[in-house]
């Protein structure tokens, strides 16, 4: 298979494994958005890592395969292509994404689709789109924005320039650089820790911000509203009290 998706300790990781580029074909598309919607129902997956290998992320869509589609077929495709990147995004669960070498195009639409990225210092992200003619149409222009603001994003889309890992940082595009021989390790760390974490609360904060940013600040604060007084009918919500008050804060464990 093209994307796996392996499951220990409570972290699912979903695998790219596309040599030599990863290349996010129609097929590593389809099977994006099935694996994200596993990877949502299944109760023993409660956090998920977006991986490439050791090498490379995914340095973008096959540029071969999209060469021979006209108009008529991109219409029918470009639906099910941003629903492949969305079905990632919607991820009820934290999801961290441990970036490789390239991430380009389709492949930083990916990362983009994570609720925190951690890169390799030899990693180079952008949306090279602009440069075949064509813009982002993975979720980019409406991603990229959302996170680094509005200037920043055109001028990684206008130019199709890549940056390199300490710039990704500086902009916001990526959340933390390490050395390129850790990057799973610092992943699953992030997510084992949150695996381990009140599930019903953290599908709670994730909605709620993702929501929030899709919307003003009125709406956002009931759908947080509902969320938080909701919470309070959750088991996890009254071992989290009971351990603070009985025990101090932070010694809470959940199931």
């Amino acid at each position: 298979m093209t994307v796996t998706l392996e499951v220990s300790d409570n972290v699912g990781t979903i695998r790219l494994d596309r040599p030599p580029m990863n290349a996010l074909d129609v097929a590593v598309q389809d099977r994006l958005r099935e694996l994200a919607e596993e990877a949502t129902r299944r109760e023993d997956v409660r956090a998920v890592i977006l991986y490439g290998g050791e090498k490379v992320f995914a340095a973008g869509a096959d540029i071969k395969e999209m060469q021979a589609m006209d108009h008529t077929a991109m219409v029918v495709r470009s639906k099910a292509l941003q629903d492949s990147f969305t079905a990632v995004a919607r991820i009820p669960k934290p999801v961290v994404a441990a970036v490789t070498g390239y991430a380009l195009g389709g492949g930083c639409e990916l990362a983009l689709c994570a609720d925190f990225r951690i890169a390799a210092d030899n990693a180079k992200l952008g949306q090279p789109e602009i440069l075949l003619g064509l813009i982002p149409g993975a979720g980019g222009t409406q991603r990229l924005a959302r996170l680094i603001g509005p200037s920043r994003a055109k001028d990684l889309i206008f130019t199709g320039r890549m940056v390199k890992a300490e710039e990704a940082l500086t902009l916001g595009l990526v959340d933390r650089v390490v050395p390129a021989a850790e990057v799973y390790e610092q992943a699953h760390a992030w997510a084992a820790r949150l695996a381990k974490g009140p599930a019903l609360a953290l599908r709670a904060a994730k909605e709620s911000v993702d929501a929030g940013l899709e919307t003003d600040i009125d709406t956002g604060l009931t759908v947080e509203r509902n969320w938080f007084a909701g919470l309070f009918a959750t088991e996890d919500r009254e071992r989290g009290m009971r351990s603070f008050v009985e025990e101090g804060p932070g010694k809470a464990k959940f199931l």
